[in-house]
């Protein structure tokens, strides 16, 4: 039975492309941030050390094959005698054969792994990468599509209430008949000047004949007509303002209304700008896992280290040896 222990070492970042420079898992593991590297760093350093990354390195039955298969030691095995294999116990085994680092001053994380056979080590590092590079893809792809589609849901609202306020304008002009109280009651006040220079000049005409040929047949006419012009007059002037339904009454809904399509068409125009800027940020921000060292497939065993376990057993028996030959004298001396 081996007990040879062998460690494949792997060190890798999680770079962000964006705008702003990226900083490294290093930085990334010192300070956090929303949207940013940060967050992936953090994700995968403890990835690596879950349940879950365990759990799906071992659904073929990698992990249990290269720590309890029968050629390695029985003290060093995992669940030796059979008895109890749980998860929670292959979690703590597999906790102690795993170790992610990182220095802060390089940004570098490094994998080890430990195992019984180079290739086992390789193989179990090599996953492990391939699995923080899929956690950071899909933490990647999330966030882009949380992005984009709040945008989106923001844009829909935007043109929902846009098409709610101008169909509340549209159905208010064909319920009042007015395409705009305020132009109307422009055209409704110079006509009603008009009829006013009219009624002036009649009345003016009115006063000469009356002056100058009191038996003027058109004296009458005239005096309808000023009637006629003075009842028109009051007429247009009531449909500008003094009754419910003058255009003075009908401007205040109008104006609200109108205003309310205003707002809605600009929060329309602010949502759609917002969406693209959102795409153009999902597109421009990037995390992903950039390996510096690959795996290696070691060829020397860094456990049990068999020459100083030799000399400290030496050592350690020449004490002992000492100390029971002191005992054993003292033992006799005391006896004679």
């Amino acid at each position: 039975m081996s007990s040879d222990v062998y460690m494949s070492e792997s060190r890798f970042i999680v770079r962000s492309q964006s705008k702003e420079p990226s900083t490294g898992l290093g930085a990334l593991l010192k300070t956090g941030g929303g949207g940013s590297s940060s967050n992936e760093g953090f994700a995968t350093h403890d990835y690596i050390l879950s349940r879950d990354a365990l759990n799906t390195l071992n659904r073929q039955g990698l992990v249990t094959r290269a720590y309890g298969n029968g050629e390695i030691s029985i003290l060093n095995r995992f669940n030796p005698m059979g008895w109890n294999g749980s998860s929670e116990k292959l979690f703590r085994y597999y906790e102690n054969k795993v170790e992610v680092k990182y220095d802060p001053l390089s940004a570098i994380a490094t994998l080890q792994v430990r195992a019984f056979s180079p290739q086992d080590a390789y193989q179990i590092n090599r996953r492990l990468l391939d699995q923080a590079e899929a956690l950071v893809n899909k933490i990647n792809s999330r966030a882009r599509e949380d992005l984009v589609g709040y945008a989106t849901a923001e844009l829909n609202e935007a043109k929902e209430a846009a098409r709610k306020a101008a169909l509340a304008l549209s159905d208010y002009r064909n319920r009042e008949g007015v395409v705009d109280p305020e132009k109307q009651a422009s055209v409704q006040l110079q006509m009603i000047s008009k009829l006013q220079d009219e009624l002036i000049s009649t009345k003016t005409q009115l006063v000469q004949l009356r002056v100058f040929t009191p038996q003027n047949p058109q004296i009458p006419v005239l005096q309808t007509r000023v009637s006629e012009l003075g009842k028109e007059i009051n007429e247009q002037i009531g449909l500008v303002a003094g009754s419910q339904k003058s255009l003075a009454a009908s401007a205040a809904q109008f104006q609200r209304l109108q205003l309310e399509s205003q707002l809605a068409d600009k929060e329309l125009g602010a949502a759609i700008s917002s969406l693209q800027e959102a795409r153009n940020e999902a597109r421009r921000k990037r995390a992903y896992v950039e390996r510096i060292v690959q795996p290696d497939t070691p060829d020397d065993a860094l456990e049990p280290k068999r020459l100083r376990g030799i000399l400290s057993t030496m050592a350690i028996g020449l004490v002992v040896y000492g100390i029971l030959t002191m005992l054993f004298a003292g033992i006799k001396e005391h006896h004679d």
